[in-house]
């Protein structure tokens, strides 16, 4: 039998050995789990079937596995797949091109905006960057748009499903970590739209400054003018208001008359929530309606291509945060949406429903492999000490708190480069988070300072950002390959990985922020 120290060493040294060789993560770890618990409790692993450290792996890997939270991923994906297929997603990019036709960069622009919605939808990385591939890229590089500009605003834009809410990354960091899932999607969100804003902002400027690499896409002779498209957007926006408002009314008169009329935290009760969003739902309706008929119209026919796509994410988000339904209820509501869409405007057969499925079941079979996989090799690394090994040998050390936790995003983002993220939360998390919550809260971060309880939710945060990296980042960046498969032969794979580099660059800017302020991750909660 080895010592935990001489145990780790081996095991980095034959992780780093498999993966060379390309093993697949899932039987990696599994081999590297048997051999862990051989060199610490040699034969006797083996002579007691049913009992030992056999025994408790197996418990703790079906604790896993079982957990009612893990049906919500191939119900996001099979959601995703179905919006891809039923053209919902082709109209909203329509919808958002209306709009922003005559900005300079303006198709880039929406490009991320639309990347923004479909994460707040599904959070399926492989997905998002295929769909804008091939949505998108053609646009712009028939629009003269600079290859790099193009290429690195869809894998950037596509990645940002890890961050956003529904992040299926969140879903397992929540369930390995037993961090609450819901507090993870609160903390998310600013962290999420500043990235995004971080995109926009430097699409804009990169415009701005480099008018060739995007050019304006000549107007269309029906096109509004700068003050009239203003007007109409208003009109739009006041449209979605009214049914917004509506749908508020509906909820609060129904828990009215059900008898379920608590106030809530700020003290308003459901029967008032009914008369408030009435009036304003009444008020705005008086609004629209002194616009005049014909700009009404023209505004819903320019913009129309974006109310499923909202109403889809008001159906999974109000849905858990309205605490209807928990966020496995709320990804079967929000795929049965899809479906019952898809059959209402005759866009489904029995052959794209099957090849949805088999997408869904080809990516979940994934996820799930390299789950149990990775299990079971940090559960076998728990039982024989690891983590309580490595973190008693970092407190023990003079290093600050913020060198400890930059060392570990260093980790991170090599990691990230080399393998899954699935594997990284499962094969790492559960020997650096006990580390880091150990570390004084207060030291964390430059400006404020966290609370106890909230140090998990903030660091789960903070590694989907490093995430975020990871799928931009050579030699293995997934959004890289993504894209390849669906973007012309002449753009190689070199010239993809070129384009990311600016985007990178955002990403480590944006993961700056959350190390430096801490609390821009609790502000929601």
């Amino acid at each position: 039998m080895f010592d935990i120290g001489t145990i780790s060493l081996l095991l980095l040294i034959a992780m780093i050995f498999l993966l060379m060789l390309g093993v697949p993560l899932g039987f990696s770890s599994t081999t590297l789990a048997v051999m862990v618990l051989y060199l610490k409790f040699g034969d006797s692993v083996f002579s007691h079937f049913g009992r030992g450290p056999l025994n408790i792996l197996g418990q703790k890997i079906y604790g896993l596995i079982t957990d009612y939270v893990l049906i919500s991923i191939p119900l996001f994906i099979f959601m995703a797949n179905l919006f891809e297929r039923t053209g919902i997603a082709h109209e909203m990019y329509d919808s958002l091109k209306v709009w922003l036709s005559r900005t300079r960069g303006g198709v880039a622009i929406v490009t991320s905006i639309m990347a923004v919605i479909m994460a707040t939808m599904s959070g399926i990385i492989g997905g998002e960057v295929v769909l804008l591939g091939l949505i998108a890229l053609p646009q712009m590089l028939r629009l003269g748009y600079n290859q790099d500009l193009a290429v690195g605003t869809i894998c950037a834009g596509g990645s940002l499903g890890t961050m956003i809410p529904p992040s299926i990354v969140l879903i397992i960091y929540g369930l390995v970590t037993e961090t609450p899932i819901k507090a993870l999607f609160t903390a998310s969100f600013l962290p999420g739209f500043l990235l995004a804003s971080f995109f926009i902002v430097y699409i804009m400027i990169r415009a701005r400054r480099r008018p060739q690499d995007a050019p304006l896409e000549a107007p269309a002779p029906d096109d509004p003018e700068g003050g009239e498209k203003a007007l109409l957007f208003a009109t739009f926006l006041s449209i979605l208001g009214i049914g917004f408002c509506v749908c508020l009314a509906v909820r609060a008169g129904f828990l009215t008359l059900m008898a379920h009329n608590i106030p809530d935290e700020a003290g308003s009760d459901t029967a008032s929530q009914f008369i408030v969003f009435s009036g304003l739902s009444l008020a705005l309706s008086v609004l629209v309606c002194g616009l005049g008929r014909d700009r009404v119209l023209t505004a819903w026919d320019m913009g129309k291509g974006l109310v499923l796509p909202l109403g889809i994410v008001g159906i999974v988000l109000g849905s858990i945060y309205s605490g209807i339904t928990g966020i496995t209820e709320a990804a079967g509501m929000g795929a049965m949406a899809v479906l019952v869409i898809g059959l209402i405007r005759k866009r489904l057969n029995l052959d794209l429903i099957q090849h949805s499925l088999s997408r869904t079941i080809s990516a979940t079979g994934s996820i799930i492999w390299v789950t149990l996989g990775a299990s079971t090799l940090t559960g076998a690394y728990t039982l024989a000490g690891g983590p309580t090994f490595i973190a008693n040998t970092i407190t023990a050390s003079d290093v600050p708190t913020m060198g400890v936790i930059v060392m570990m995003m260093v980790v991170f983002l090599f990691l990230g480069a080399l393998m899954d993220w699935v594997g990284i939360i499962l094969l790492v998390m559960p020997v650096f988070l006990p580390v880091v919550l150990k570390l004084p809260p207060e030291d964390i971060g430059l400006m404020g300072s966290l609370s106890p309880q909230h140090v998990a939710i903030w660091f789960g945060v903070v590694f989907c950002m490093n995430m975020q990296v990871s799928f931009l980042s050579p030699p293995f960046g997934p959004a890289a390959f993504f894209l390849k498969s669906v973007a012309p032969p002449q753009i190689t794979l070199v010239q993809i990985f070129r384009g990311f580099i600016p985007f990178i660059f955002l990403q480590i800017l944006a993961l700056s922020v959350l190390l430096v302020w801490p609390n821009i991750v609790t502000l929601l909660l």
